[in-house]
C-alpha cells in the first residue's frame, strides 16, 4: 500500500457533476423525447452489426474520456436506438411515451433503492402495496397479496411456484423428490414462459398439456376437461390452469367463467396471463371480456403494456391471504429481515419474492395514475379500441387487405397482397408467395426507418401483420399512414 495515491473522482465536483447531467437531461429531451415521439423523424436509424460496433466504439479502455466525448456517446447511444415512442412504432406489444411515467422512471433511477425493507425504501414499500391493493380490487378482490415482477414471464413462473407449493409445500424443502409426476394445462395459444417456467423449475416441459383453441384462439374448456381426465389416466397429477386474456398474437381472450368452473370441480389453482390484457379491467366498456377473473387464484399484468407506463411494470396479483409468498419464498436473512426491529416488520416485504434486490417498478405507475386519473386511463384503453376498429374499416376499404380474423381486441392481424397476387388465390403457388410479402416489406419500412409493424406465421397461416395500438398519442391519420406506406413499400412486389 506504500506510495498509494487516491485518483481525482470525476464526481467529487457538484457543479461539475449537476452540469453534466443537466446536459444529458439536454440530450435526453431533444433526441429521445422531441425527435424520438415525433412522426417526422425516422423511427430508427438502421444500421449493420459490424458498422454500429464502429459507429458506437464499444470496447472499454484503461483511460477514461472527457466530458464532450461521453456527451457525444450519450447522443449516438439514442441516434442509433429504436424509438419505442415514436407514433409509427406498432412492432411491440408496449409503444409510447407517458411524461409522467418518464418522470417517474427518472426519479426511481436518482434514488436507486431496492424496496426489500421499509427502512431503506420507506416511500416505496408503501406505495407498492397501495398500487397493488388498486390493482386488485379492479379484478375484484378487496383482500389479497402481490409483488411487481421483472416481467410478465416471471410472473407466471411465479403463479405455477406457488400453485405446485401450496399443494406440496415439502417440496421446499425436499425438492422434486417431493412432487408425484405433475400436470399443468394451458391453450396452444398461450405465452411461451408457460413452457419455460416449468423447464426452469424442474417440472420439464413434458408436464404442460396443451388444450386445443378454437378458430378465435380461445382455450376451449370442454378439451380442457378432457386432458385433465387423461393426464390423471396416465398417472399425473393435475395442480394448475393458466388462462390467457389478451393472446400475444391473436389478442384472444380465453372464457374464464368457464374455465374455473373446471378449476373448481377439479379443485386446481387457476392462474390467468393478463399481462397484455388486463388493462382493458379499466375500461367499463370493454372490461366484460375479462368476465371471471375474480375467480382466479392469481393473475399476472402489465401496465407498461397497453397503459404504457413504461418498461419495465409487472405485477403479480393474488387472492391468497395466507402470506403464500412468503411461505413460498422467504430464508428470513438475518441481516436483511431481523425481527427485532424498531418499526412493524411486517413492513419488509422483501422475503416474498425469489430476488434479493429488486427496482422499484411502482412509481412511474402511481405517478401517472395520479396524474391520468382512473377515469384518463380509462379513455387510454377506449381510444386504443376505437382506433384498432377504425383500422379494420379501412382494411375492408382497401384492394390488397385482408383480415386475418375480426378483432376482438387491439390485435389487427392481416395481409397485404402484393399488386401481383390480386385475383391469384386459386393459384398452386399463392400462400407461398403471399408469405414472403410480409418479410420483404418488415426489411425495407426498418432500412428506411419509416416504421415498424411486427409479422409472423401462426398455426396453418403464412406470414402476416400484427398491427398492435397501443401508443396512447396515435391518431387515424397514424394508421392511414401505416397503410399508405405499406402500399407504397409493396408496389412493385
Amino acid at each position: 500500500m506504500a506510495d498509494s495515491k487516491l485518483l481525482p473522482s470525476p464526481g467529487g465536483d457538484p457543479v461539475a457533476v449537476e452540469t453534466l447531467l443537466q446536459d444529458v437531461f439536454g440530450i435526453v429531451v431533444d433526441e429521445a423525447i422531441r425527435k424520438g415521439t415525433s412522426a417526422s423523424e425516422k423511427v430508427c436509424d438502421w444500421k449493420e452489426p459490424e458498422e454500429l460496433k464502429q459507429l458506437l466504439d464499444l470496447e472499454l479502455q484503461s483511460q477514461g474520456e472527457s466530458q464532450e466525448q461521453i456527451l457525444e456517446r450519450c447522443r449516438a447511444v439514442i441516434r442509433y436506438s429504436v424509438k419505442t415512442g415514436h407514433p409509427r412504432f406498432f412492432n411491440q406489444l408496449f409503444s409510447g411515451l407517458d411524461p409522467h411515467s418518464l418522470a417517474g422512471r427518472i426519479i426511481t433511477e436518482s434514488l436507486n433503492t431496492s424496496p426489500y425493507t421499509y427502512e431503506i425504501a420507506p416511500v416505496f414499500v408503501l406505495m407498492e402495496e397501495e398500487v397493488l391493493k388498486k390493482l386488485r380490487a379492479l379484478v375484484g378482490w378487496s383482500s389479497g397479496d402481490g409483488v411487481f415482477c421483472p416481467g410478465g414471464s416471471i410472473s407466471n413462473m411465479y403463479a405455477i411456484n406457488l400453485a405446485r407449493y401450496q399443494r406440496y409445500p415439502d417440496c421446499k424443502q425436499r425438492g422434486l423428490r417431493a412432487l408425484p409426476p405433475l400436470a399443468l394445462f394451458t391453450s396452444k395459444e398461450c405465452h411461451y414462459s408457460i413452457n419455460k417456467g416449468a423447464a426452469f423449475l424442474g417440472l420439464g416441459t413434458d408436464s404442460v398439456r396443451v388444450v386445443k383453441a378454437d378458430e378465435r384462439g380461445k382455450m376451449i374448456p370442454e378439451d380442457l376437461e378432457r386432458q385433465i381426465s387423461l393426464a390423471e389416466a396416465e398417472g399425473a397429477v393435475p395442480f394448475l390452469v393458466s388462462a390467457t386474456s389478451g393472446t400475444t398474437v391473436l389478442g384472444a381472450f380465453d372464457p374464464l367463467d368457464a374455465i374455473a368452473d373446471v378449476c373448481q370441480r377439479h379443485g386446481l389453482w387457476l392462474h390467468v396471463d393478463a399481462a397484455w390484457g388486463g388493462s382493458v379491467l379499466l375500461s367499463q366498456t370493454h372490461r366484460h371480456l375479462l368476465d371471471g377473473i375474480q375467480r382466479a387464484d392469481s393473475v399476472a399484468w402489465n401496465p407498461h403494456k397497453l397503459l404504457a407506463a413504461g418498461l419495465q411494470c409487472s405485477a403479480l396479483l393474488l387472492q391468497d391471504t395466507s402470506n403464500l409468498l412468503k411461505r413460498c419464498h422467504g430464508f428470513q436473512a438475518s441481516y436483511l429481515f431481523p425481527q427485532d426491529k424498531f418499526y412493524d416488520v411486517a413492513l419488509d416485504t422483501g422475503d416474498k419474492v425469489v430476488q434479493c434486490g429488486r427496482r422499484v417498478d411502482c412509481l412511474k405507475l402511481w405517478l401517472m395514475w395520479k396524474a391520468q386519473g382512473g377515469q384518463g386511463l380509462e379513455q387510454r384503453i377506449d381510444q386504443a379500441f376505437a382506433l384498432a376498429r377504425y383500422l379494420v374499416e379501412e382494411i375492408k376499404k382497401r384492394e390488397g387487405f385482408e383480415l386475418v380474423m375480426e378483432p376482438e381486441f387491439v390485435n389487427v392481424c392481416f395481409w397485404l397482397l402484393s399488386p401481383s397476387l390480386w385475383g391469384k388465390q386459386a393459384s398452386p403457388h399463392y400462400s407461398q408467395r403471399l408469405s414472403q410479402v410480409a418479410p420483404v416489406l418488415k426489411e425495407r419500412m426498418v432500412k428506411e426507418g419509416s416504421m415498424m409493424i411486427g409479422y409472423q406465421p401462426h398455426g396453418s397461416h403464412g406470414n402476416f401483420f400484427r398491427m398492435v395500438v397501443a401508443n396512447p398519442t396515435l391518431t387515424c391519420a397514424d394508421i392511414d399512414f401505416l397503410l399508405n406506406e405499406l402500399e407504397r413499400l409493396g408496389q412493385d412486389l
